[in-house]
Formats: structure tokens, C-alpha cells, sequence
């Protein structure tokens, strides 16, 4: 579920944080579901154990995650939201990716832009049972039909 890129220069703690942490937003992890052990993890991901521990550590400080000693690591009942500050910042921070990605693709802006507008018809507001909302990704199939 979580993929990261040993050539990106974001550190691979970095990269595993910003990983659950889309996981989260896009509903593929919701709250109270456990999340793969240090040991898993990196086991998956083939990098260091400490490596994992670090995020999932910050992931706990920030109360994204929960340890429950003897039962593992969970995504918290109630995560906490970004502020508008926050939450611009990282939206900045994608969209630079994706400008420079678009860019090496020899994308124009108009077609760039098209392209991020299909992309956000493959997610859709999800409202679960305590109406919480968050993201859910669509079966491509089903926009493209």
C-alpha cells in the first residue's frame, strides 16, 4: 500500500509519514485500523527498521497514530486536522511536485491543470458511519465510463 522512492532527496522517514498520512486522507486507512508492525513495514518498504520507527514515532507525537502496548499501532479515533496554514503549505509542496513532473513530461499548464481536474474526479467525499468525511478513491473503470 505504501511506496517509497530511494532517489527522491525527501528522507525515506519523511517519505513513510507522508505516506500514511495520504493513506489516511484518501480513506485507504481509517480510523481505529491497525497499521503494519516497524518489522513489516520495513520489511515491505526493504529499508531499516529505525527508519520506519522514526515516522511512525512522529506519526504517534502528532496523534495521527496510536500504540496500544501489546496489541500494535492503530490510526488514532479522532486524528487531528491541519490548520489552513498547514494544509496550504503541503498542498504548495504537492503541486510543486506535480508542476515539476508535468514539466519534464513537456506538459503545458492548460494540459497540467486539465489533467489534475480528472485526476480529482477519481477521488470522492466518503462519509463514514459517524459522518466523519474523508477521501475515497474511485475504480478508475467507473470514472472512465
Amino acid at each position: 500500500m505504501l511506496r517509497i522512492d530511494p532517489s527522491d532527496a525527501v528522507p525515506i522517514w519523511k517519505q513513510i509519514e507522508e505516506g500514511v498520512l495520504n493513506l489516511i486522507a484518501t480513506g485507504a486507512l481509517r480510523p481505529e485500523d491497525p497499521v503494519a508492525s516497524v518489522r513489516e513495514m520495513a520489511k515491505e518498504l526493504r529499508v531499516n527498521p529505525l527508519t520506519v520507527s522514526k515516522a511512525y514515532r512522529r506519526l504517534a507525537d502528532r496523534g495521527v497514530l496510536t500504540v496500544r502496548r501489546g496489541e500494535g499501532t492503530f490510526v488514532s479515533a479522532d486524528p487531528p486536522r491541519l490548520d489552513d496554514e498547514e494544509r496550504h503549505a503541503k498542498l504548495l509542496e504537492a503541486a510543486r511536485r506535480y508542476a515539476i513532473s508535468a514539466r519534464n513530461l513537456r506538459a503545458d499548464e492548460t494540459e497540467s491543470v486539465a489533467v489534475l481536474r480528472e485526476a480529482f474526479r477519481t477521488v470522492r467525499p466518503a462519509v463514514d458511519g459517524d459522518g466523519a468525511k474523508s477521501l475515497a478513491l474511485e475504480d478508475p473503470r467507473e470514472v472512465n465510463e
